[in-house]
């Protein structure tokens, strides 16, 4: 991809045609590289895919991880318009129709992100403004160095309450699905 254009506006049409090789997340239409992350955060990731995969199993929900394009459009957007283009760690979805392409187009119910020492202010407040603009009913942010988890669900007021605390020896209730409860115990065990 060459140098990203100041005051140009890219879009998910434009993101398709950059290197396949190369991760990048869109923000409101600036690009953004993306690390290859680090095996502590693969390690966490597969554990929780690993509990999510096993409850929605012959469910009608899915769970995805990345790599996987998650775009939240604004609200007349088109797909290839879609100036927020991201790759969610993991994210739960329940409907089929957003599925194109190499993701999703639309607002998935759950989100986690693994945040690292790079992704601590987009996870924090870009990705954190966005998912609760768009309306993702849960949004977890993993901390690898601390050994814990920080939960946001969507209030009636459609903001995000004051987020829930979880660390290593705890099950976290997951509120989209009232029955299920996440072990992390496993998930931060060999890090």
């Amino acid at each position: 991809m060459p140098l990203p254009q100041e005051n140009k506006r890219y879009t998910y049409a434009d993101y398709l045609t950059w290197p396949e090789n190369e991760r990048w997340e869109i923000y409101d239409g600036v690009p953004y590289l993306l690390a290859a992350p680090t095996w502590q955060h693969q390690a966490i990731s597969r554990e929780l895919l690993t509990q999510f995969n096993n409850y929605l199993r012959d469910k009608p929900c899915q769970v995805f991880a990345s790599p996987f394009d998650l775009r939240l459009p604004e609200t007349d957007e088109k797909d290839e318009e879609t100036t927020f283009v991201v790759q969610p760690d993991i994210l739960v979805i329940c409907d089929r129709e957003g599925l194109k392409g190499t993701g999703y187009y639309g607002t998935p119910i759950l989100v986690i992100e693994i945040s690292s020492p790079s992704t601590t202010r987009n996870d924090r407040v870009l990705k954190f403004n966005r998912y609760e603009k768009a309306g993702v009913r849960e949004y977890w942010i993993v901390e690898s160095d601390g050994k814990f988890i920080s939960v946001f669900t969507l209030q009636s007021i459609n903001r995000y309450g004051r987020p829930e605390f979880f660390t290593e020896t705890d099950l976290i209730p997951v509120t989209v699905f009232p029955d299920l409860r996440v072990d992390l115990k496993p998930v931060f065990q060999n890090i």
